[in-house]
């Protein structure tokens, strides 16, 4: 039964770390493509792209310390995301343009 637990923990964990780096991209492509378009202006690009670089810079620290990405850290970030999410899609469909 241990073995089973732990072995769950440690799937939990590397399922974890992998989509952080990968959603991190497509958020970022996804401000890069909002100024393309014109749905986002240069003042709200840089606050996303400000926002992202401190999640990144988390992931970064969070991976380094410790030997790995825990579950709890990888959930503090995921929670990041959902709301720089949000904050993407806000500032997209704002009506501003740039």
């Amino acid at each position: 039964m241990k073995t089973l637990v732990a072995m769950v923990v440690l799937v939990s964990v590397s399922v974890f770390a992998a989509p952080v780096g990968v959603r991190s991209a497509s958020q970022q492509a996804r401000i890069n493509q909002g100024v393309q378009s014109g749905q986002l202006n240069g003042r709200e690009a840089a606050r996303l792209q400000a926002q992202q670089h401190r999640i990144e810079r988390h992931i970064v620290r969070d991976s380094i310390d410790g030997g790995g990405m825990t579950a709890r850290e990888a959930s503090r970030i995921q929670a990041k995301q959902n709301q720089l999410n949000r904050r993407i899609a806000v500032q997209k469909h704002d009506g501003q343009v740039r």
